[in-house]
């Protein structure tokens, strides 16, 4: 899978390998952090608590992480951040009451301020790695890695946690900030001419950049949209997925396993057919969003436990395909020396929305049933791809018209 692209991109699958490694570590982690706070405080006020502080930095850090990586070597920012996690991971260790609950939550927050500065300077990484007629199989390949952090971490993590205990997934979080480090520091980053030269590019604010950058691209501000409407609807599925397993299918914490390998599985297998895509993403994507729709709303109206799986599989699928071509469009028509700000706006755009989204869907549990949610969730995808793929034709319509005109 993706074997020829790997071993023909050098410097890439060392990136790749880096991301397998931390992501798998922080799965863990974050699996055993989330029992350990049930065990400790019997209430789901403080796993609240703690995955809403995880989205709360990508607001601060998000843009400064995207400032960074177009001013600073993005080897320096990756190893940087990876080194300064490892304190953090590690902090978990002496968490033993409710009086600690204090260091789960402020080292919950640095590690996600890390991961805020991270993520910009790594995905405008990967175009200077790259060649740009490859970055769709780039892609595709990247969705490959979330589905391995998800089977290898989400679902092995709580089976590692149980038998050997969370203080051993802790070591093995920090462990693999340590080894991603080191992979990282071996990689050749050609960068940005006026970064090797030590030349600051002109200052600009990250709004004026933002601005000037959607204005440039009609596909960009589609796909800014579309982030925003994703997003907004996105902390339904977030919610849905646990509840589903374990109040819907009554299969408890396997449930959530099951579910979230599912998820994995999915978004390995969309590597086979985005890779093979070579043009229209746009509207690849937006298709692919409306059949993830469909999916999620089939979802809600199922009861049985194996059709409920290849559902999510499906969702991943999907998911994986329209990822990859979004990611392609970015990289491809955000200018280089734009591309970590725009990034890291993205990503803080895109969190603070999933964040109020997760909140709000939460709420709205105590007034409806979790599988009218799902419909509301899954019809709304399916109304969002609808109307933008409505927009793309009907620019296309009026392009063809006026070039009949002349």
């Amino acid at each position: 899978m993706g074997n020829s692209m790997i071993k023909v991109e050098k410097e890439y699958r060392k990136l790749f390998l880096a991301g397998v490694v931390n992501g798998i570590g922080d799965r863990f982690s974050s699996v055993a952090i989330l029992a350990m706070l049930l065990q400790i405080t019997g209430s789901g006020l403080a796993v609240g608590m703690t995955l809403a502080i995880r989205l709360i930095p990508f607001v601060f850090f998000g843009p400064l992480g995207g400032w960074l990586a177009d001013r600073v070597p993005k080897k320096s920012i990756l190893v940087a951040t990876d080194l300064f996690r490892i304190l953090f991971a590690l902090s978990f260790l002496w968490v033993h009451s409710e009086e600690d609950l204090w260091i789960v939550y402020l080292s919950s927050f640095f590690l996600a301020a890390g991961e805020a500065i991270y993520s910009p300077a790594r995905k405008s990484a990967i175009p200077l790695l790259v060649n740009k007629e490859k970055l769709i199989k780039v892609n595709s390949l990247e969705q490959v890695l979330i589905g391995i952090v998800l089977i290898g971490g989400a679902f092995s993590g709580g089976i590692v946690s149980f038998i050997f205990g969370a203080h051993v997934t802790f070591w093995f979080n920090a462990a693999s900030f340590l080894g991603a480090a080191a992979i990282i520091s071996t990689i050749r980053f050609p960068e940005h001419k006026r970064v090797q030269e030590g030349a600051v590019p002109k200052m600009e604010a990250p709004f004026t950049v933002f601005k000037k950058v959607i204005l440039m691209s009609a596909s960009v501000l589609i796909l800014l949209i579309c982030e925003v409407l994703i997003a907004s609807m996105n902390g339904i599925d977030n919610v849905l997925i646990s509840v589903y397993a374990v109040n819907e299918f009554q299969l408890g914490d396997i449930g959530v396993g099951l579910f979230y390998g599912a998820l994995g599985i999915g978004l390995t297998l969309s590597y086979f057919i985005a890779n093979r895509l070579r043009k229209n993403f746009l509207v690849t994507g937006l298709v692919c969003l409306l059949i993830e729709g469909a999916s999620l709303l089939l979802l809600s109206r199922i009861h049985i436990v194996g059709l409920a799986f290849l559902l999510f599989c499906s969702v991943a699928f999907m998911s994986g395909i329209g990822n990859a071509c979004f990611d392609t469009i970015l990289m491809k028509e955000i200018p280089e020396e734009h591309q970590g700000m725009m990034f890291g706006l993205l990503a803080t755009i895109g969190n603070t929305i999933l964040g109020l989204s997760m909140f709000l869907s939460g709420i709205a549990l105590n007034y409806l049933a979790p599988r009218s949610l799902g419909m509301i969730g899954g019809g709304s995808y399916i109304l969002i791809a609808i109307l933008l793929l409505a927009v793309i034709s009907s620019k296309a319509y009026q392009k063809r018209s006026q070039s009949l005109h002349y």
